[in-house]
């Protein structure tokens, strides 16, 4: 019995605890509602082998659509330009272990149809991707930038301006579970030591768990359609070039006040 150890799921639990664990007296009752439960396991899992034989074969028959040609230059991908040129990283987003997943990895699957490996990018798997793409296709050019993308989905502060003044600037209520996704992604994106973490970290101390999520969202909206229309790799920024680029904007900012105010500002470093 202790050889159908699953190693991926009992990872607090040691061989030898199993093994105490196991010798003891079953009652009558006990064996019977465990017979029953690994009934009903084999039944789920069976049921879950043949909803992903299912959708591979769907994945396998998807027609790739001709995006129409593009019109003007190609708009730099976000976040991209920021790394040195010569310096360009690209690196895997540290996932954490969540069931088993697919049984066979969909990554070139899905990189066929996307025309560019989603995984790539920050927080996302490849079960986020396939709810990505089922829901919004693979056609970008329905949406004129990224903007309007992420008005459609709900990401886009509402302004509502009388008069010069803001009435009300909360996002608009849209049911999308692309949105939904995002939104959901974003917390554990804001633990990881990224530029999208630190982005996430920055906007929860000024608008709160909420703004925060939504923020990410948002930003995480337009590096999908940036990749998906313009099929370019994505490239991650090192956290310390985006900490870097922080206090530069920090520095500017200061020295616009110090100058409306008629300071100087000046640098330890300088002043020593």
């Amino acid at each position: 019995m202790v050889q159908l150890r699953d190693e991926q799921l009992c990872t607090k639990t040691t061989r030898e605890e199993l093994e105490k664990a196991l010798a003891g007296d079953w009652r009558d009752e006990h064996l019977f509602v465990l017979g029953q439960a690994l009934a009903t396991y084999r039944h789920l899992l069976n049921q879950v082998l043949e909803c992903d034989a299912k959708i591979e074969q769907a994945l396998a028959q998807v027609i790739i659509p001709q995006p129409p040609p593009l019109e003007g230059p190609v708009p730099p991908n976000p976040k991209a330009t920021d790394a040195p040129q010569g310096d360009a990283k690209k690196k895997r987003f540290h996932r954490l272990k969540v069931g088993h997943g697919f049984k066979r990895d969909l990554t070139q699957e899905l990189k066929r149809l996307c025309g560019v490996d989603l995984t790539q990018v920050i927080g996302l798997n490849v079960l986020s991707v396939l709810i990505i793409i089922s829901e919004i296709g693979l056609d970008m050019s329905r949406w004129r930038s990224a903007k309007a993308f992420c008005s459609w989905l709900g990401l886009c502060p509402g302004n509502k301006i009388s008069g010069g003044k803001v009435l009300d600037s909360r996002t608009a209520h849209v049911v999308n579970r692309v949105a939904l996704l995002l939104r959901t992604l974003a917390p554990r994106i804001g633990k990881t030591e990224t530029w999208l973490g630190i982005f996430h970290r920055r906007m929860r101390a000024r608008l709160g768990p909420a703004g925060a999520n939504t923020a990410t969202a948002r930003k995480l909206a337009c590096l999908v359609y940036h990749l998906l229309k313009y099929k370019e790799e994505y490239i991650d920024v090192d956290h310390l070039v985006f900490a870097e680029k922080i206090r530069k904007q920090r520095i500017a900012r200061l020295r616009k006040q110090a100058q409306e105010l008629g300071m100087q500002l000046t640098e330890l470093q300088q002043a020593a």
